[in-house]
This record gives C-alpha cells, sequence and structure tokens, in this order.
C-alpha cells in the first residue's frame, strides 16, 4: 500500500471517530438539555466514557502516533472520569496485539530463523501490545528470561502517515490558539524522535548507554540488552519481574507510592540535567515496580538529546521561574530563546502567571503533588479563551522543548496520582545549582554520584 492511500485511510478513520463522537455529542447535548440538573453530571460522565471507550478502541487498533497521543492524552488528562480514564489506560500496555504468525514472521526475518528455534521457550502470546510494537517472554539458549519486543509490520509508514496528519492539527492549533507556533518546527522534532523509536538498534544502544550510566545506581535499574538476538526490529532485553502501576496503585503503602514517585522523578532531573538525553515517554506502561516502590525503567526508544547550546539556551527560563522567581528575568529569558518575539506587549507579572502554573511545586518549601492539582493546571495552561489568553496567542514554542514538555506533565501526572509530598523546591534547586541533597534519596544518589 502507498503511503498516500494508507495516510488516505488513516484520515479517514479519524475523521469517522470525529464525525461518531460528534453525532454522539449532539444526541447528548439534546438528552441533558431536557434532563434535570441533579442527572446532568452522570449524562456527562456516561458520555465521556463511551467516547473515551471508542477512541481506545480505534486507535488502539491503528497503533502509530495516534496511539501515542492517546497513551499521553488518557494519563494527563485528570479532568476526565476515572472510568474513562480506565478505557484509554488500555493504550499504555494492552492494545490489541498482531497475531502470533504475524510477530513470528518478524523474528523469523530479523533473525533468520523460527522463534522456536531462535529461542529456548518462546510465548507466542504477547505480555504487552503497544504504539509501535508488541512484547513476547521468552527464555535464550544459555537460560535467560528475557522480553522480546516485536515491531508491527508496516509501522513505520503508519507513524508517517499519523505524522503528515499532524502538522494540519498543528496549523489548526495555530490559527486559533498560539499565533507564533512554529508548526514545522515541531512537526519535524516529533517525526525525528519518532523515526528514531522505529530503529530498535537505535534503542538498544540508548538502553546500554543508561543501563551503564546508572550502573549500581540506589533506587534505578534498568534492564541489560541482549545483543545477540537484537535488530532494527526485534530489541530482546533482560525479563523484569514486576508490578505494572495499575497493580502497583492498588497495593502500596503511603511509604512505597512516595519512594515511587521520588525515584521517577530523581531518575528524570539527572537525565535531563547531568546527561542531556532523557526518555521522552514518560507513561505507566514503561515502568515496572516492586512491593516496596522501586522502578525499573523500560523503553528508550524515544530519547531526547540536547545539545550544550540548546540547553544553555533553555535554562535560563527554567531559572527564573525557580531559582530567582523573578518575571522580569522570565520575560527576557523567553525572548531570548523565542518563546516571544520581540514588541509583544505583554505585561511580565501576567507572563509569571501563566508560564509558573506547572512549577507551582517547586516555588514553595514543601508541596503535595495531587490529581486535583494536574487537572487544574492543564485547564490553566490550555484554556485559549480564559484570563491568559493573551498570552497564550502570542506565545511560540521551540522544538528542543517540545518532548521536555511532554516529560513535564507526563512526571507530574505520575506524581498526582502517587500523591506525593516532597520539599520539592530544595530538590530542584540540587539539581539546578548543586544544593545539599534535601532527602535521603537524595544523599543515596548524590553519594553514588561521588562514587561513578
Amino acid at each position: 500500500m502507498s503511503r498516500r492511500l494508507l495516510r488516505v485511510r488513516r484520515t479517514a478513520r479519524v475523521w469517522r471517530l470525529m464525525a461518531r463522537n460528534g453525532a454522539r455529542f449532539v444526541l447528548h447535548r439534546g438528552r441533558r438539555s431536557f434532563s434535570p440538573r441533579d442527572q446532568r453530571s452522570k449524562l456527562d460522565d456516561r458520555f465521556t466514557i463511551r467516547t473515551a471507550e471508542d477512541v481506545a478502541r480505534e486507535l488502539g487498533n491503528m497503533k502509530g502516533a495516534l496511539m501515542k497521543f492517546g497513551q499521553l492524552l488518557g494519563f494527563i488528562m485528570e479532568a476526565l472520569p476515572v472510568e474513562a480514564q480506565q478505557a484509554l489506560a488500555v493504550l499504555q500496555s494492552d492494545a490489541p496485539p498482531m497475531a502470533p504468525e504475524a510477530a513470528e514472521a518478524v523474528v523469523a526475518g530479523e533473525l533468520g530463523s523460527p522463534a522456536h528455534k531462535v529461542f529456548l521457550d518462546w510465548n507466542p502470546i504477547p505480555v504487552a501490545a503497544a504504539s509501535v510494537g508488541q512484547v513476547h517472554r521468552a527464555v535464550t539458549r544459555d537460560g535467560r528470561d528475557v522480553a522480546v519486543k516485536v515491531q508491527y509490520p508496516g509501522v513505520g509508514d503508519a507513524i508517517e502517515a499519523d505524522l503528515d496528519n499532524t502538522e494540519g492539527l498543528y496549523r489548526l492549533m495555530g490559527a486559533f490558539a498560539l499565533k507564533g507556533l512554529d508548526t514545522k518546527g515541531l512537526v519535524n522534532e516529533l517525526r525525528a524522535r519518532m523515526i528514531e523509536e522505529l530503529d530498535y538498534r537505535l534503542e538498544a544502544a540508548n538502553q546500554r548507554e543508561f543501563a551503564d550510566h546508572f550502573a549500581r545506581h540506589p533506587f534505578v535499574r534498568i534492564p541489560s540488552v541482549d545483543s545477540a538476538t537484537s535488530t532494527g526490529r526485534v530489541l530482546t532485553t533482560e525479563w523484569i519481574d514486576g508490578l505494572s502501576f495499575t497493580q502497583f496503585m492498588a497495593t502500596a503503602t503511603p511509604k512505597a507510592m512516595h519512594r515511587a514517585g521520588e525515584s521517577i522523578w530523581r531518575f528524570t532531573q539527572y537525565a535531563v540535567n547531568d546527561l542531556r538525553a532523557f526518555n521522552g515517554d514518560p507513561h505507566p506502561g514503561n515502568y515496572r515496580f516492586s512491593a516496596d516502590g522501586d522502578v525499573t525503567f523500560l523503553d528508550f526508544g524515544l530519547v531526547k538529546r540536547w545539545t550544550l547550546d540548546e540547553w544553555q539556551h533553555l535554562q535560563p527560563s527554567l531559572e527564573a521561574i525557580v531559582l530567582h522567581r523573578d518575571p522580569e528575568r522570565l520575560l527576557a529569558a523567553m525572548e531570548n530563546v523565542g518563546f516571544l518575539k520581540p514588541n509583544h506587549g505583554l505585561d511580565a507579572e501576567t507572563v509569571y502567571e501563566y508560564v509558573s502554573t506547572p512549577y507551582t511545586p517547586y516555588l514553595t518549601e514543601r508541596f503535595q503533588f495531587t490529581r486535583d492539582f494536574v487537572k487544574d493546571a492543564m485547564a490553566t495552561i490550555i484554556d485559549v479563551k480564559g484570563p491568559h489568553a493573551h498570552v497564550i496567542e502570542r506565545l511560540n514554542m521551540p522544538s528542543s522543548f517540545v518532548i521536555l514538555d511532554r516529560v513535564g506533565w507526563g512526571v507530574s501526572a505520575i506524581l498526582g496520582k502517587l500523591q506525593v509530598e516532597a520539599p520539592w523546591r530544595a530538590m530542584m534547586l540540587e539539581y539546578l545549582i548543586g544544593s545539599p541533597p534535601a532527602t535521603p534519596m537524595g544523599e543515596a544518589a548524590f553519594a553514588w554520584k561521588q562514587r561513578r
């Protein structure tokens, strides 16, 4: 199938999805207008849940970039009812898999022999299926338990088709909200990262690099890669027993949730600030948890790397918000990096009030992340008709920032669900200016860093 035809077909499926839910919305509004006030909230929730189930079913079958969008949407959008979030949560680790024969054909084509000959034991039923590939459990010829990620046939063309459509969506967004948005730069950044994700050899190299760097870390674990059975479309790594995020949340103590949340946060901050290379796909399907809150980090396909020059341009804006809490300094930094164009006419205090909203935990001495905080912060950031509308329409997002923004919201959503309370400002200053460790886990991480 040509890429043009594939794009047309995938676009048609999206439009049919939108049409179905548009019709459902019209019917919902009609019913709502004739219903008693005390029944309207239930009707709203029922509509949202049915819509989420439809979106999860459609995007799960489509794979590719649109499925990734659904993954992030379902996890970050705290305003959705719990049942709607659960419907979208299947996109994180339980999307519809490809047929066993199709997966085994990919393995045979990549490794030169059928799966049952390459491996001592091969389970044809996948243990997880997501946007680019699905994971099978196997045993190597020398007896090691491994996870074998097998890429969907044709997913590369699907992602290219999705990203072609994404450009149109960004243009539409730019027409209504971010007037100065560099849509080309953003789409090119997303395309580059997602095309990299299709090359499992690159992902294997990323995972080896992170595993080597975090070796003997006190609370970060990264599975090793089996090079002998890894190729461009098959990636074999050490098997990790552990709980899914849903299983962990159902059984974890507050102490375990705190340990898990701080582990994820510190892993991210160290990668961003020290390595300038980090996993840009922070959703719960990419973590495994022990009962006491230890975290194993999976999936290093979408890794963003910054040059020193890029980081030196972005860092002043963060420091102006968190370190200095200075609106005028923030305004100057944003103008310098391209978040705002010259002669924008915006008031520094108003810009700071808007831009600092997601950074509220780092502006006070102690803060507890909650689902309500994430919901309210996101509502402020995307409210194109609210009190900050004039700020939103003048903002641009530099392409080098788009993946970091995704990581920031993803980690905040996880912390909100875990309800982690900590001295976040002091913890952030450890990474920004080298302040002393603010927690016992910070002390353990600092000691590890000194030993490296």
